[in-house]
C-alpha cells in the first residue's frame, strides 16, 4: 500500500520496468517493477490484464502517536506514503491510478479495491464515475481486530472491498461453483469472517520488525483470486507491498505483476514468492462449470442401456414412483411428460430438478439417475 503519485521525479524504475515501457509486445508477468505506480501501468499495452487487485493508502489522516492505556506505543501506519495534503490531494491521486488500472484491464476483466472508511467511499464514487461497474461490496470482518485503544469509538473490526466489471456491460469472471464448493456447498456471501495477518505468516526483517504496516492476509487475495480469476490469468497488484497478491496468484497457477516504490517491500515479497512451490498439475485448479457441461438428455441415458424402457424409477423416500418408457418420457399414474415434467407434478410444484428428485434401483439400495448422467459427461470430457 504504497503512495505511488508522491515524488515522481525520485522515482527509480527497475531494469524490469525499463523493458516493459519499451516493448509494449509483452507483459513482465510474474515480477515486480520497482517505481511509480500510475506511471508503471501506464507503460504498459492496452487491455492486457485480466483483474486488478489494489491496496492503496488508505489516507488515515493520523495525528500525533497513537498508545495503549499502559502508554505503550502502537505501531500504526505513519509511513510517508499514506500523508496526503488534503481530500483533494488524494482524490487526484486516486483518479490518476484507477483511470491507469482502467486502461490495462481485458474489456471483461475486474477490479477489485480494499480500504477503510476513511477511503472506501471516496474510492468508490471515483471508480463510478469513470466508468466502472461495481459489482459487490464484501466486508471483510476480521476476528481479530485491534482494539480501539482511545475508547472514544466502536472498535474498527472490518475492511470493505469493492469488486467492479470495467463497464455495465462487462462480464467479469466468477467462479461460482468454486465458491459454493468452497463454502460448503453454500453460496457464498459477501461478508467474509478472516483473520488479520499475525503469527508466522507476519513478514519481519532481520531484526524482527514487521516488514510491512498493512500486510494483508493470504487467506483474503486466496479468496479473491479463485473467485474472479482462471488459472493463467494475469493479475496486477499496484501497491504490491508485502507481495500477498504474488504469493496466492502463485499458489493458483496464475500469474502476477507487482508494483511499488519501496525496494525494502520488494526484496521481502520476492523472496517470500520465490518460497511457495506452484501446483504440479492445473487439473487441481480447475472447477468444472455446471453451465458448461455437456447437455446430456434422458434419451441418452436409455439408449446407452443405463435405464431400460420399463423400468420404475422412485423418489429417495419411496414416496413417488413412474415407469420409465421408450421415448424417454416417464409415467406416473395419468401423468406423462419429462423427468422433470413429472418430478414437479407428482410433488404439486411448479418445477423440479428431474436428475436429482428421480433414483433408480441398484440392488438394495436407491442411486440418483444424475450419477448415470455425470458419467456420461466424464466420458466426453475424457474423449475430448
Amino acid at each position: 500500500m504504497t503512495n505511488s503519485s508522491k515524488k515522481k521525479s525520485q522515482t527509480s524504475v527497475s531494469k524490469t520496468s525499463k523493458k516493459a515501457a519499451a516493448s509494449v509486445s509483452s507483459l513482465p508477468i510474474d515480477s515486480i517493477l520497482i517505481g511509480n505506480s500510475i506511471s508503471l501501468m501506464n507503460s504498459l499495452p492496452p487491455a492486457s490484464v485480466d483483474a486488478v487487485f489494489a491496496d492503496p493508502p488508505y489516507n488515515l489522516q493520523l495525528n500525533g502517536d497513537l498508545t495503549r492505556p499502559d502508554n505503550s506505543l502502537v505501531d500504526a501506519v505513519d509511513d510517508d506514503w499514506d500523508k496526503f495534503q488534503d481530500f483533494a490531494a488524494y482524490d487526484e491521486f486516486t483518479v490518476e491510478w484507477l483511470s491507469a488500472a482502467k486502461r490495462i484491464l481485458k474489456p471483461n476483466g475486474s477490479l477489485w479495491v480494499i480500504g477503510s472508511y476513511h477511503n472506501i467511499f471516496r474510492v468508490g464514487c471515483i471508480l463510478q464515475n469513470l466508468g466502472f461497474w461495481i459489482l459487490n461490496d464484501v466486508i471483510w470482518c476480521k476476528t481479530n481486530p485491534m482494539p480501539n485503544f482511545r475508547g472514544k469509538r466502536f472498535t474498527n473490526a472490518h475492511e470493505t472491498l469493492i469488486w467492479a466489471g470495467t463497464s455495465k456491460t462487462a462480464k467479469p469472471c466468477f467462479n461460482y461453483d468454486a465458491m459454493k464448493n468452497f463454502n460448503d456447498e453454500k453460496q457464498m456471501r459477501s461478508d467474509w469472517l478472516l483473520p488479520i495477518c499475525s503469527g508466522n505468516e507476519r513478514l519481519r526483517d532481520e531484526l524482527g520488525n514487521k516488514v510491512h504496516p498493512t500486510q494483508k492476509p493470504l487467506s483474503l487475495l486466496y479468496r479473491i483470486i479463485l473467485s474472479s480469476t482462471k488459472p493463467g490469468d494475469v493479475i496486477l497488484d499496484p501497491f504490491f507491498g508485502s507481495g500477498t497478491t504474488g504469493a496466492a496468484a502463485k499458489m493458483l497457477g496464475r500469474h502476477f505483476i507487482g508494483i511499488d516504490m519501496d525496494k525494502t517491500y520488494a526484496k521481502h515479497a520476492e523472496k517470500r514468492i520465490k518460497s511457495i512451490q506452484p501446483p504440479e498439475n492445473i487439473d487441481i485448479l480447475l472447477t468444472p462449470s455446471k453451465r458448461e457441461e455437456p447437455r446430456i438428455p434422458f434419451g441418452t441415458i436409455i439408449e446407452r442401456g443405463l435405464i431400460r424402457p420399463g423400468q420404475w424409477l422412485f423418489d429417495e423416500r419411496h414416496k413417488h414412483k413412474a415407469k420409465v418408457k421408450a421415448d424417454a418420457t416417464i409415467q406416473a399414474c395419468d401423468i406423462t411428460g419429462s423427468i422433470h415434467k413429472v418430478g414437479a407434478m407428482v410433488q404439486g410444484l411448479p418445477a423440479c430438478n428431474g436428475w436429482t428428485f428421480w433414483c433408480y434401483e441398484t440392488g438394495s439400495q436407491l442411486v440418483p439417475i444424475d450419477i448415470l448422467r455425470q458419467k456420461i459427461r466424464s466420458e466426453i470430457v475424457h474423449n475430448m
